[in-house]
């Protein structure tokens, strides 16, 4: 309990990620791209902001792309320079990306600069910390404790209902692991019963066989010693 109550509040002071997207020219492996994923549940609030430094006329267009992992796009800015922010809510259980690449003018190339970067502070806010509580406050007319709480038992409820997802998904996991195991055993089954039939018909087959040549010996025996007794 204490180490939740100390994550709530220590929340807001999470700074924002800081990295740097190497630029290359059009056409080019994309190796410079930078893509951060994280996981978000259905119908919840996804506020991206973006810090990216640099000028329009450095000769480097950062583009960015937000989409998830089966398929949904939801934005795509581009040539972006100083803040840029993209809000949206997510359709789908499932990790969404959000990638930046820095494109390379051949007009205006590197300005003599080796290796061009741009940096980029990327800040993603999900859920109850994506929701302007500075607006809610005024609206509300709520005190700075009251919004604070308001703001805690969101988070509260989101950590609530994430526990409840994954504990739904280590159920079904359990069921899928409980039918494959038994679809093995039957087939196990399945398997001994047909090594078995097979092991039965080839003891028939060769006692049969192994009886027909004795038969045969037998009776050649007998008719060589009729042409004996005949001689």
């Amino acid at each position: 309990m204490r180490l939740l109550l100390f994550l709530l509040l220590s929340s807001p002071l999470i700074s924002a990620l800081k990295f740097d997207v190497h630029a290359h020219y059009v056409g080019q492996a994309k190796k410079s791209e930078r893509c951060i994923r994280n996981f978000v549940a259905k119908d919840t609030l996804v506020v991206v902001t973006a810090k990216v430094g640099g000028t329009k006329d450095d000769g480097q267009m950062v583009n960015m792309h937000i989409k998830d992992a089966v398929g949904n796009e939801y934005a795509r800015p581009r040539d972006i320079v100083g803040e840029q922010r993209s809000a949206f809510t997510s359709v789908a259980d499932s990790a969404f990306d959000v990638c930046f690449e820095n494109i390379l003018s051949p007009i205006h190339g590197s300005n003599g600069a080796n290796n061009p970067t741009r940096h980029v502070e990327l800040d993603i806010d999900i859920g109850a910390d994506a929701r302007d509580w500075s607006a809610i406050q005024a609206a509300e007319k709520l005190k700075p404790t009251e919004t604070e709480l308001r703001r805690m038992e969101e988070l509260v409820a989101e950590i609530v209902n994430e526990m409840e997802y994954l504990r739904t998904r280590e159920q079904k996991l359990r069921d899928t692991n409980e039918s494959t195991n038994e679809r093995v055993k039957w087939f196990a089954f399945a398997t001994i019963g047909v090594l078995v039939g097979l092991g039965t018909w080839q003891v028939i087959y060769l006692r049969a066989y192994f009886r027909s040549v004795i038969l045969s010996a037998r009776l050649g025996g007998y008719k060589n010693s009729f042409q004996i007794a005949e001689d």
